[in-house]
C-alpha cells in the first residue's frame, strides 16, 4: 500500500504542475490557486490514510472528485463526470485509492485520445452482501488488453483485491466496440465501525 501511495502517476503530476504554470503565466491566479489547493488536498489524501489502508466510499468519492477537477482544468469541456453513489453504501469501506488507476486509464485512453466530450461515470451500490463499484467511460474504442489487461494499473487493482479479499472479490473489464471501457469491481460489503 505504501508503494502504491508513492506511485502516483508522474504524468498526472507533471501535467498538473504544467497547467498551473500556464495559468500563472496567463495571470489566471484564481484558477491556479484553486488547482493548487485541489492538488494539495488530493496528495494529502493519497499519502495519509487509515492504518489498515481502508477508506469509506464517501472519502474515496471526494478524493476522486478532487482528481477529476484537476484533470478538468486540463481537458475542460472534453471531460464530463458523474457520480452515482447509493446512500446506503456511503460508509462502506474499500481499499483506499482502489479506483484511482481505473480513473487514470479512463483519462489516458478515453479522454486524452478523443476530440469530443467524454463522460466518465463512477457508481457504487449494494448487491446482496457485495459492494459493486463501476467506472464507465464513453471514450474511444480500445482493446481491453491494451487498456491495462497486462499493464500496471489494472494488475495492481487485481493484486490488491486478491491480497485483501482472496477469491471473494474481482475486477471485470470490458471494452465497448462503439467506444468506451467498463470496469466493475465486486467486493465484500463492510462498513466503518463507529464508537
Amino acid at each position: 500500500l505504501e508503494m502504491l501511495r508513492y506511485q502516483l502517476n508522474p504524468h498526472f503530476l507533471f501535467n498538473t504542475l504544467n497547467s498551473i504554470s500556464t495559468l500563472v503565466l496567463l495571470k489566471q491566479t484564481d484558477r491556479a490557486n484553486a488547482m493548487l489547493s485541489r492538488l494539495a488536498s488530493f496528495l494529502r489524501y493519497s499519502l495519509v490514510g487509515e492504518r489498515e489502508g481502508l477508506a469509506t466510499v464517501a472519502q474515496e468519492a471526494e478524493a476522486l472528485k478532487l482528481y477529476l477537477d484537476i484533470e478538468r482544468t486540463r481537458f475542460e469541456a472534453r471531460l464530463r463526470t458523474r457520480f452515482d453513489i447509493a446512500p446506503d453504501v456511503m460508509e462502506a469501506r474499500l481499499p483506499s485509492l482502489l479506483l484511482q488507476p481505473i480513473i487514470e486509464n479512463a483519462i489516458k485512453y478515453g479522454v486524452s485520445r478523443a476530440t469530443r466530450p467524454v463522460s466518465i461515470t463512477i457508481s457504487a451500490d449494494r448487491r446482496d452482501d457485495n459492494l459493486v463499484l463501476s467506472v464507465i467511460d464513453d471514450g474511444e474504442a480500445v482493446e481491453a488488453a491494451h487498456v491495462g489487461g497486462n499493464g500496471i494499473g489494472l494488475a495492481n487493482v487485481r493484486d490488491r483485491l486478491e491480497a485483501r479479499y482472496k477469491s471473494a472479490a474481482r475486477l471485470d473489464t470490458q471494452s465497448v466496440q462503439s467506444g468506451g471501457f467498463i470496469a466493475i469491481l465486486t467486493l465484500p460489503l463492510s462498513h466503518r465501525i463507529t464508537a
